[in-house]
């Protein structure tokens, strides 16, 4: 269905070259970047109040453009292999299926390289939570994910903002740590997550001229179907378009659950930052305004396409609801948010964190 090999052989024909840096200052990029996740641990554990020294065993691993490439190939292979087992068992019923599929699978592997080239130069770092453990690229035990550092777009972008990269490259392993710690001093919320995903996934109408239909019904109206002027709140991307009303409940419930984790690695970068990176607030200021534009209007366009305005809306709103609750309630309070899954906020609840405290932390009745 997929042809994984030639997706990566794709990215990283058409993945931009890194920046220019010699051997030695590549090794010192790579060395310090280690040095900062590993005092990271200790700052965001101290902040957040969550894990502790014997929390996780999930690896940390500083790459390059190619290497975060296979990273999330293979989990994303992990991840989509209950749905492609479907669509492949649907397909095996006609012979003739076979041909299509390999030419399919042939496709969809060049437009999966397509995406992951854009991506590549973007990601500074990622906890990857579904990860497979390889020869190259080891994971956590029982299901545990691993952290990576993209050690060139760390680079770039600290000189594209010229920003002091001691600070700066700090100031990055703050947020992906507090990811790490997100996950591993909270043991159900991978397995929530997943769950969610595949549920997502088996909503899923696996009929092609179904899925061409939505397909082209979204490109009409990310085209043209709105009236000029008219601005759609809710920022619908081509991968929500295509969504049937099942899978737009557990989206609204995963688009909570990632406004949290994201808003919530903003706030405790916020919160530690001026403590141990001194240029913090120019930093952060420097990043928001680049967050907040694209490089180009093509940049602008895929942008929209691929739903990450909505990710970064996810850092906006999220933020917003963890500062509020934390202020009105303390870092405990806040805390009872990874108690289980009922007490993740709803997605209006990140809009009115009011509504969350006031259910979450509603005394009980004498």
């Amino acid at each position: 269905m997929v042809d994984w090999n030639l997706a990566v052989a794709t990215a990283t024909r058409l993945m931009r070259p890194g920046p220019d840096v010699s051997r030695d200052e590549a090794r010192a990029v790579v060395a310090e970047l280690r040095r900062h996740a590993k005092a990271s641990e200790e700052h965001v554990r101290g902040f957040t109040r969550l894990g502790t020294e014997e929390t996780h065993d999930t690896p940390l691993l500083v790459v390059d453009r190619p290497g975060w490439v296979r990273a999330n190939v293979a989990g994303f292979r992990e991840l989509l292999k209950p749905l492609l087992d479907k669509m492949q068992e649907r397909r095996s019923g006609n012979p003739g299926n076979a041909v299509l599929g390999a030419v399919g699978g042939k496709v969809t592997g060049v437009e999966l390289g397509l995406l992951l080239s854009f991506l590549a130069s973007r990601v500074l770092g990622q906890y990857e939570t579904f990860a497979p453990a390889t020869r190259e690229l080891p994971a956590g035990g029982n299901g545990g994910g691993r952290l990576l550092l993209v050690a060139p777009n760390i680079v770039h972008v600290e000189r594209e903002l010229d920003v002091e990269p001691h600070d700066f490259r700090l100031w990055v392993t703050l947020h992906e740590e507090t990811h790490r710690t997100q996950f591993t001093a909270v043991p159900w919320l991978r397995d929530h997550l997943e769950g969610e995903i595949q549920s997502f996934l088996e909503e899923t109408d696996v009929d092609p001229m179904t899925l061409l239909e939505r397909v082209r019904e979204a490109a009409q109206s990310l085209v043209g179907g709105r009236p000029e002027g008219e601005e759609d709140e809710d920022g619908h991307s081509l991968v929500e378009l295509v969504q049937t009303p099942a899978q737009r409940e557990i989206l609204g419930r995963l688009t909570a659950v990632m406004s949290l984790l994201e808003g919530h690695a903003d706030f405790v970068m916020d919160g530690v930052g001026p403590q141990v990176v001194p240029s913090v607030a120019e930093i952060r200021e420097k990043f928001q305004q680049r967050r907040a534009k694209g490089a180009s209007r093509l940049d602008l366009a895929l942008r929209k396409l691929l739903g990450l305005d909505a990710k970064l809306r996810q850092y906006r709103d999220g933020e917003r609801f963890v500062r509020a609750v934390v202020e009105e309630a303390g870092m405990d309070g806040f805390n009872r948010v990874w108690t289980s899954p009922n007490t993740l906020p709803t997605k209006a609840e990140i809009a009115k964190p009011a509504d969350w405290i006031a259910r979450v932390h509603r005394k009980p009745e004498a």
